[in-house]
């Protein structure tokens, strides 16, 4: 496993995770309560044993470098590393990236200049485990020259992924991007009983030969594996799936997004962030534990360095420096945090300038709700969408699939009904 090298892509504008991606990019929005997206790939790939990471980064990266260069920080007697790789122009090119493939190709001289005797490129706004160690030694055991993962989905899910047909060996015989329902997706259908129609979907996880990535990628100058990379490669070289029956999540949305934060809270959660033997990484902060003055809680989650004086929390998750007023309720809701605390001086500067303090003021009812980093939330506020509002832009708050989402340092006055 020394000896594969990993590659994650960083995303391009996210625009249907707006307004969590207005000032970072998808693998650098917080989860779980302590965690980035970049955490999981990243996380798998080291339990893996492989120590050898690019990240390809383009939009809103400042957050995602900050994030990846306090993280992950290797010793003088390793050879590993956890490297940004940066849009950037040069003498060859002056475009950014113009698609997942793109990116690859345009810095194919310096992911092989490792000398990898494989290449794992991996997205980084999934949410799943998996153990590459599998994945590679099947991919070697079948002289495979690329390797894609996949799992079973539903009928559902299966127009917004890569759907592919599989022959009896693991070969790849067909393989179609977001097929649409009706005699397209019909003809990719694995077989079984009537009323459980399952399809087999690219997780967006492959695994190439060096020669032969670059060989696809210089043949053809197109810009995305899944539309155009990979059903190109079935036709040339043997492209073999990955069978994966795991918990797999795309946090590609808003509901995706909101869905699966939501879900840790349940007693049983199909994704545990610590795992005795692989816990998901991320930065070290040094933080206090919570403290937590008469407040219910239930079934939520409450990261360190937050100061709780709640009359109640419910089915949500609470992120790092949360700060929440005297007798507010918090409910089904995923609060991200803060990244600093208010100073006295700075209270004093906000009273005098009918400023709330940044967390959920006194008296608040949240429901229903995203609140993104160092939002500022007055007293009184009722957060509930009760006329139940699919879409709405508003001042520092949007509606996005019937759940309100405070902007990162949004300001909600005291007594606004939302």
């Amino acid at each position: 496993m020394k000896d594969v090298l990993g590659v994650i892509l960083g995303g391009g504008q996210g625009k249907r995770l707006f307004p969590l991606t207005l000032y970072r990019s998808k693998p650098a929005v917080p989860i779980g309560g302590k965690y980035r997206l970049i955490d999981i790939p990243i996380s798998n790939c080291l339990h893996a044993g492989i120590d050898k990471i690019f990240v390809l980064t383009q939009f809103n990266s400042t957050s995602l470098h900050r994030h990846i260069s306090n993280s992950y920080r290797f010793d003088n007697f390793s050879d590993g590393f956890v490297e940004i790789l940066a849009a950037m122009q040069t003498m060859d090119t002056t475009n950014w990236y113009q698609g997942t493939a793109d990116a690859v190709r345009q810095q194919l001289r310096h992911i092989m200049s490792r000398r990898a005797d494989q290449c794992l490129i991996l997205s980084g706004d999934h949410l799943y485990r998996m153990d590459y160690r599998a994945f590679v030694e099947e991919h070697r055991q079948r002289r495979a020259e690329v390797s894609i993962a996949v799992k079973p989905v539903g009928r559902d899910q299966a127009p917004g992924l890569g759907i592919l047909k599989m022959a009896p060996d693991g070969r790849i015989a067909d393989f179609r991007e977001k097929p649409q329902p009706g005699p397209q997706l019909e003809e990719l259908r694995l077989p079984g009983p009537a009323g459980e129609e399952r399809y087999l979907a690219s997780m967006g996880i492959y695994l190439f030969e060096p020669q032969v990535l670059t060989s696809l990628l210089m043949a053809d100058k197109k810009e995305d594996f899944g539309k155009h990379v990979i059903p190109a490669a079935i036709q040339k070289v043997g492209v073999y799936a990955h069978l994966f029956d795991g918990y797999w999540e795309d946090i590609g949305t808003i509901r995706s997004f909101y869905d699966a934060n939501l879900a840790l809270t349940s007693p049983e959660p199909h994704f545990e962030f610590y795992q005795h033997k692989a816990p998901i990484y991320t930065r070290p902060r040094f933080l206090p534990g919570a403290r937590i003055e008469g407040c219910q809680i239930e079934r939520s989650i409450i990261a360190e360095g937050s100061h709780i004086r709640a009359q109640r929390i419910s089915n949500s998750v609470i992120g790092v420096r949360s700060i929440i007023g005297l007798g507010a309720r918090v409910s089904d809701t995923v609060m991200m945090g803060a990244d600093f605390y208010d100073t006295p001086a700075d209270l004093e500067r906000h009273t005098s300038s009918n400023t709330p303090a940044i967390g959920i003021g006194a008296g608040s009812v949240i429901e229903r709700a995203i609140i993104d980093k160092n939002a500022r939330i007055g007293a009184g506020v009722v957060i509930a969408n009760a006329s139940r509002i699919q879409e709405a832009d508003g001042k520092d708050y949007y509606i996005r699939d019937g759940i309100v989402v405070v902007a990162k340092n949004g300001v909600i006055p005291s007594g606004t009904a939302i």
